[in-house]
């Protein structure tokens, strides 16, 4: 029983069941349609008939009026084989082809319908009535006809247009098992493609998939990358931490092994050597902590940059951090939260350590991120604006730090495809521009 279960979550079974549906509607609706188009076409073709024949007979009762009990005459004995009937009033005279008739439809003489039907003695008549004038007198004709066997045929040929519906629904239904069935590859060949992937027999998903797709491939193929590269950077993290700590660590060691006494010049280069373990190991992680573009989270500018300001302004109380940000910064923007603190701080912090008295930070919002901070410090000569942010470059050794902030701040802007330029500042130090673009209308 378990083999003959329906998967209801199935797209298959649901495309299937939708238009398998809308077939069955469509052709139900139809159906009814034709049946009562067909009635009132049989019935409308007949009343253009009879109104004909009407015509035709006051017109032989205005050539002789003689002749209007042959005519009579003549339509009761032929009832039996065509099927038509009469009922005259003349004045006062009314006349039919058969006496039931003159009863049974003597109501119509006095009506206003034109086309009646008459359900009479079992009988299904179609009744035309037409006044008419013959020497000043008023007149009405009725004609009418047996309906009976017309509907009868209508019937016949009704039900057989409905058979033949349904083998066309049957038809359309095998044909959209087809239609579905075809139009599901491409998800057979993705499905494929990811236990491919899981097996670790390709890289990427192809993109030779329908268009409705492409963002779906697309997001995958730039998650893998990400993951390729979060791995990618855990690895050299790895690395240069094996490479930074492998010296101090076995010098420390080795005092620490050592019989010598450890007197107070040892203890401090050895506190030294620890503190630089230590700051290595916050670079690094700092490194490690990069989500990229493709995190698909948002930050707030405004928020981050106010925080950042005020916790400079914590650390270097006697220099003045200015933030000024235009109207419009206050939206949220596509670059994750750390990453922009990872940015902003960088800046703020190496303006902080080479400023005499000010700093001042600029950001504004304009089909991206622009980011400007300037300070008030010594500068930088003209032939080392191109060196800033080469890994482990230090312009001066006499401050703190390893040389490694302004690299990552390169790789930062590196994965979201944004730029950083060094210059002179206004206020005689250094400006750092910081530009990092996404799309217009981006939330």
């Amino acid at each position: 029983m378990s083999s003959l279960r329906i998967d209801r979550r199935s797209l298959r079974i649901q495309l299937l069941a939708w238009l398998s549906g809308i077939a069955l509607l469509v052709t139900g609706l139809t159906w009814l349609l034709h049946g009562i188009l067909l009635n009132d076409l049989a019935r409308d073709f007949l009343g253009e008939r009879l109104e004909r024949e009407a015509d035709h007979a006051i017109e032989q009762l205005r050539r002789d009026r003689l002749a209007t009990a042959r005519v009579l005459d003549s339509a009761s004995r032929g009832f039996a084989i065509f099927h038509h009937l009469y009922v005259l009033r003349l004045g006062d005279e009314v006349s039919a082809s058969h006496p039931r008739w003159q009863a049974a439809l003597l109501t119509l003489l006095d009506s206003d319908e034109t086309l009646v039907e008459v359900r009479e003695a079992g009988q299904h008549l179609l009744v035309y009535r037409q006044p008419f004038t013959l020497d000043n007198e008023q007149g009405v004709l009725l004609i009418g006809e047996d309906f009976s066997q017309v509907e009868a045929g209508l019937h016949r040929l009704h039900w057989w247009v409905g058979g033949i519906a349904a083998g066309l629904l049957l038809l359309m239904v095998v044909l959209n098992l087809l239609a579905v069935s075809r139009g599901m590859v491409p998800l057979s060949r993705l499905r494929d493609q990811l236990s491919e992937l899981r097996a670790g027999e390709r890289d990427r998903l192809s993109l030779d998939v329908p268009s409705e797709l492409d963002s779906l491939v697309g997001q995958l193929n730039r998650l893998m990358d990400e993951i390729d590269a979060r791995l990618q950077r855990s690895r050299d993290s790895v690395a240069n931490l094996s490479h930074a700590l492998k010296t101090p660590l076995a010098a420390v060691v080795q005092v620490l092994r050592g019989s010598r006494p450890i007197d107070a010049s040892r203890r401090q280069r050895l506190v030294e050597r620890l503190e630089d373990i230590h700051a290595q190991l916050d670079v690094e992680l700092g490194r490690s902590r990069i989500a990229g573009p493709n995190a698909g989270r948002l930050s707030d500018p405004c928020r981050d940059a106010c925080r950042l300001v005020e916790m400079f302004r914590t650390l270097y109380p006697n220099k003045r951090f200015v933030l000024e940000m235009p109207e419009g910064t206050g939206s949220r923007i596509p670059i994750e939260s750390q990453d922009l603190s990872e940015m902003i701080g960088i800046v703020l912090d190496n303006a902080g350590k080479w400023a005499r008295q000010e700093v001042h930070c600029e950001i504004a919002l304009e089909d991206g991120l622009t980011l400007r901070v300037e300070d008030d410090g010594p500068g930088v000569a003209e032939h080392d604006l191109a060196r800033l942010g080469e890994r482990g470059w230090r312009l001066d050794e006499t401050h703190p730090g390893y040389g490694l902030g302004l690299s990552i701040l390169s790789q930062l802007l590196t994965r979201y495809a944004g730029r950083v330029l060094f210059g002179h500042s206004t206020l005689g130090g250094l400006s750092v521009q910081i530009r990092v673009p996404f799309e217009k209308g981006a939330p």
